[in-house]
């Protein structure tokens, strides 16, 4: 029996919010990102490649103290993946135009993203944050 290639983006999605967003493990990326994958979320999203997610992703390690994705549900169709994931940490740096207070605020916030794969491999990615609820928390 083979795995279905819905199946397959849809491991892959779940390996860059456990093992790349929680874990901070980059180098999963080699193994889930096209060479000509776009990270439209990235802030300086005109970087391609495996670079762009790298930026991304260690922006957001440093400004969220362990900082955690959860998949909360995954739908898949053909060549796209949406996910529902949850992301909760600790400011340490700006956020959505937030300053670090210093006092270290917890946040959860809900998030969709749109993936688009090709041959098992991202090659577009966004993120659509709740950035209102988060922010809300962050000043409260």
């Amino acid at each position: 029996m083979t795995t279905s290639a819905v199946e397959i983006n849809k491991a892959a999605t779940r390996r860059f919010y456990e093992e790349v967003v929680s874990q901070g493990r980059l180098e999963v990326l080699d193994e889930i990102i096209a060479d000509d994958g776009r990270d439209t979320a990235n802030p300086a999203a005109g970087v391609v490649g495996r670079q762009g997610f790298v930026e991304h992703i260690t922006w957001l390690r440093d400004n969220v103290e362990g900082v955690t994705a959860t998949v909360d549900d995954l739908i898949a169709e053909e060549d796209r993946v949406v996910a529902y994931w949850t992301i909760d940490g600790v400011q340490r740096g700006e956020l959505f135009g937030v300053p670090d207070s210093g006092a270290g605020r917890r946040f959860t916030g809900v998030s969709i993203s749109t993936i688009r794969f090709r041959d098992g491999r991202i090659v577009e990615y966004s993120v659509l944050p709740d950035r209102f609820g988060i922010v809300a928390q962050l000043l409260a």
